[in-house]
């Protein structure tokens, strides 16, 4: 189903789509969201890394106690072989005012304007990225938010005073739990709405995979239409959400509470 026919099929915004997204953003309004923020494949085929398929390993508390982490074995496929077209980047442009767009580093774009970088203050002998970029339409400079993402080790804060978010979660069960192997934290997204959306903006996510973005929309009370293509991830995102909407946490660090 196209965005047009969920409109005028009087289905509500906040809604999660079991779909592809290029069929999903066909014969659509142009200029209907106010924001597009989105974490499309990377076309580095991380759904096959090994990492994927890691077993359980001790982390030693600040008690003194150890804690066995229970490592999710996330799904093998094909889903990120390649990277998103120009013909995805032009229906996205078409659709939405303003875009915020992961993995651009990766993309042949050559997009011009600003750029998010997102570091996850990795600790030493990890082999993963330090930082993520993200394209912004909005404007030209480049900005830096950091907030600490490796695995158990997890943060506190979101934001751009360093000191503040290299203090990590001491309690590892507090962690946010991850169901998807490129998941991003619900914290930067909120971090993301606070700092580049306005009220009453509509979100496009054209690839939810965890919905770490939907549940920021619903937490900052933002109007939301997501895709995800996968059965497997869109069941369990769905699930994520329900768990959200119960009982209004999934185990996040809530700055403002603390």
């Amino acid at each position: 189903m196209n965005i047009q026919d969920w409109i005028d099929a009087g289905k509500p915004l906040n809604s999660f789509i079991h779909g592809d997204c290029m069929e999903g953003m066909k014969h659509s309004p142009d200029n209907y969201f106010d924001l597009a923020i989105t974490d499309p494949p990377y076309g580095i085929n991380v759904a096959k890394m090994a990492y994927t398929q890691e077993d359980n390993r001790p982390c030693k508390q600040k008690n003194g106690k150890t804690l066995y982490i229970k490592k999710r074995k996330y799904k093998h496929g094909d889903w990120d072989k390649e990277s998103v077209s120009i013909e995805w980047l032009n229906e996205l442009q078409r659709i939405s005012k303003h875009q915020i767009i992961f993995g651009i580093n990766y993309m042949n774009f050559h997009l011009k304007g600003g750029r998010i970088i997102w570091n996850k203050l990795m600790p030493d002998g990890i082999s993963f990225s330090d930082c993520e970029i993200a394209y912004c339409s909005m404007f030209e400079r480049v900005v830096n938010v950091f907030f600490r993402w490796s695995g158990m080790i997890q943060g506190i804060y979101c934001g751009k005073n360093i000191f503040k978010a290299i203090k990590q979660q001491g309690n590892k069960q507090l962690n946010e739990s991850r169901i998807h192997p490129t998941q991003k934290p619900v914290q930067l997204y909120r971090w993301i709405l606070k700092n580049y959306a306005k009220a009453g903006w509509k979100i496009l996510d054209t690839h939810v995979g965890s919905a770490s973005s939907l549940i920021a929309c619903e937490w900052e009370g933002f109007d939301y239409i997501g895709f995800e293509k996968d059965i497997d991830y869109y069941e369990a995102a769905t699930k994520r959400i329900e768990t959200w909407r119960r009982g209004r946490t999934l185990d996040l660090f809530d700055e403002e509470k603390s």
